[in-house]
């Protein structure tokens, strides 16, 4: 793993945009030399007036600018000038090592679209683990940095044990568990990109597909035809809202997470545990339609020390009350 940058300028009394990233980045620091990690987040909205999120990629930047209105796709010119001069002046950094993603609040059937086609893929370590990312072609980098405790807490649980991912995106809660010793893992994601970004991800950790499967479908569809299997960890996060031409209906967490529960329980052998998550400020997840199960919200042990926003996400341990 590469060192990580030294701070090369001093406090600047006249910006509390570039004190606070100074500030951050001093507390992650020792954190990240010690865990061998080198990607999290070093501003997180701290300050109104910089609506912006910037994540560190060993080495890269990637500014996340939240736009207010769906016109606005690009970040402010001050804001984007203000977020140059600090990273440039503060890590001394190139700005051709600085990139771009505008957040735009979109309607329920938008889809995001692949930006380019760069191939501009790089390993990053997350707790001593690889993961290939890409901050040019795609509207996410392949690693949702706000689930790293959470990936954390899934891999101490794998050793020995089955895992099922669905949604698995990149694959990055099944390489975990496999690396921390899972016996055979399943990660299903309806997206040929993402389906092969995830082999690539257990090769670079040099680990075997065929302990390892990745199968490219709809969840939904999975969970009605999976039969005679159990897994002791299934991990379900999936997105608020989906509308790809892959799938037979859109998918919205709300609506479905019912669904999606239920068809996991009875995969889920008897002393297993369901990880699940959303994204989704307004979700409301209903106990009562789970009676035979217990229900644990742990999302406090899941966000992560360098996200300030602790609505990043909401995350639930289930599991068959009898045996708990």
């Amino acid at each position: 793993m590469n060192p990580l940058p030294s701070i090369t300028d001093s406090e600047d009394k006249t910006s509390p945009f570039k004190n606070r990233i100074r500030k951050n980045y001093r507390h992650i620091r020792k954190w990240a030399q010690r865990t061998q990690t080198n990607c999290f987040r070093i501003y997180d909205r701290d300050i109104k007036e910089y609506p912006l999120a910037i994540d560190y990629y060993d080495g890269r930047f990637c500014a996340h600018y939240f736009s207010q209105t769906r016109d606005q796709a690009e970040p402010r010119q001050d804001h984007y000038d203000a977020t140059i001069d600090a990273l440039t002046s503060i890590f001394d950094a190139d700005p051709q090592s600085i990139f771009w993603r505008t957040r735009v609040k979109r309607e329920k059937l938008e889809q995001y679209e692949k930006a380019q086609e760069s191939g501009h893929f790089f390993p990053v370590f997350e707790y001593g683990v690889k993961f290939n990312v890409n901050l040019i072609d795609y509207l996410d980098t392949g690693l949702f940095l706000d689930h790293r405790e959470t990936r954390r807490i899934v891999a101490s649980l794998a050793n020995g044990k089955r895992l099922l991912n669905l949604f698995a995106y990149t694959c990055s809660f099944s390489v975990h568990a496999a690396l921390a010793g899972a016996i055979f893992t399943k990660s299903v994601d309806m997206s040929n990109t993402y389906t092969d970004w995830g082999r690539q991800n257990f090769l670079l950790n040099d680990l075997s597909l065929r302990t390892n499967l990745i199968v490219r479908e709809d969840c939904l569809k999975f969970l009605e035809e999976e039969k005679g299997k159990t897994y002791d960890l299934i991990v379900i996060d999936p997105p608020t809202i989906s509308r790809s031409k892959k799938m037979d209906q859109m998918f919205d967490i709300q609506d479905d997470y019912i669904f999606l529960i239920q068809k996991a329980l009875r995969l889920l052998s008897e002393d297993g545990t369901i990880f699940f998550s959303t994204n989704s400020r307004t979700f409301d997840l209903e106990p009562r339609q789970f009676d035979h199960c217990g229900i644990i919200e742990i999302t406090k042990q899941t966000i992560p020390i360098d996200f300030h926003n602790q609505k990043i996400h909401r995350c639930w341990k289930i599991f068959h009350k009898s045996t708990h």
